[in-house]
C-alpha cells in the first residue's frame, strides 16, 4: 500500500516503539496495517503485531509472515504454517547501492554471473533484496542469522524467479534447516520487489560445495 494513506499503529504497537522518529513510526504503522489486512484475508481478527528480541514481527500462533517498506511503499504477506514454514519479502528503491555494499553482499559466483547478465536489470539491488527476503524467511524457522556470504542466489530472468542456495558454513540450529529456498522477483521503474519462502514439507538435503 502507499504510505500516503492514513494509518496508525495500535496502542500496544505504539508503546513498543518508544521514542522512535516520526518517519519510523509511519513506516511501522503502514507495515502493521498491511499485515492486518493480510491476516483478515486468512479469516483472522486484527491483533497487535509486536516485535521479538531481534525486532522481528511476532505473528499469531500458526501463522508466518513478513513485512517490508521503502520510500512511498509498504507491504506484508502472511501464510498458515501448515502450508509455509517461513516467508520473507523485501522492497528496495531502484537506485544504485551505496559504495562497497555490492562487494560485501555478492559471492564470487554471483559477481561472475551479474557481469554477463542483462545490463538493463539492476542486478546489484535485486541481489541485495533477494538475500534480505531469504534472511527474513530463514530466521523465524531456523533461529540463526545468515550473513550475505552464507547464501548464493541463482536468478532465472525469464521466469522472474531465483533459487537461494545455503552454503557450507552457514549457521544452522535445526537438523532439518533448508538447504535452499525458492524466490520470485519483480522490477518496475521505481522499485525492485522480492520474496522467498520455505514450504512446510521441505527438509534439508546435503549442502552444495559451490561458493
Amino acid at each position: 500500500m502507499s504510505d500516503e494513506q492514513a494509518v496508525s499503529a495500535l496502542p500496544e504497537e505504539q508503546a513498543a516503539l518508544g521514542r522512535a522518529s516520526g518517519k519510523r513510526r509511519r513506516d511501522f504503522a503502514v507495515g502493521r496495517e498491511c499485515a492486518r489486512r493480510a491476516l483478515r484475508k486468512l479469516g483472522l481478527d486484527p491483533v497487535p503485531i509486536l516485535r521479538g528480541a531481534a525486532r522481528e514481527p511476532l505473528w499469531p500462533a500458526g501463522i508466518c509472515g513478513s513485512i517490508t517498506h521503502c520510500e512511498g511503499y509498504g507491504a506484508a504477506v502472511v501464510a498458515r504454517r501448515t502450508d509455509i514454514r517461513g516467508i520473507g519479502i523485501d522492497a528496495e528503491l531502484r537506485k544504485a547501492l551505496p559504495e562497497g555494499v555490492f562487494e560485501r553482499v555478492a559471492v564470487d559466483a554471483e559477481r561472475r554471473w551479474i557481469s554477463g547478465a542483462d545490463a538493463r536489470i539492476p542486478w546489484d539491488v535485486l541481489l541485495f533484496s533477494a538475500k534480505e527476503s531469504v534472511f527474513k524467511a530463514w530466521f523465524p524457522v531456523v533461529g540463526t542469522w545468515l550473513g550475505f556470504q552464507d547464501a548464493r542466489i541463482e536468478f532465472d530472468q525469464p521466469a522472474g524467479a531465483f533459487r537461494a542456495i545455503i552454503l557450507p558454513g552457514a549457521p544452522l540450529a535445526e537438523c532439518d534447516a533448508p538447504s535452499d529456498l525458492a524466490g520470485r522477483f519483480h522490477v518496475d521503474p521505481e522499485r525492485v520487489l522480492t520474496s522467498a519462502f520455505i514450504p512446510a514439507s521441505l527438509r534439508r538435503s546435503p549442502p552444495t560445495a559451490q561458493g
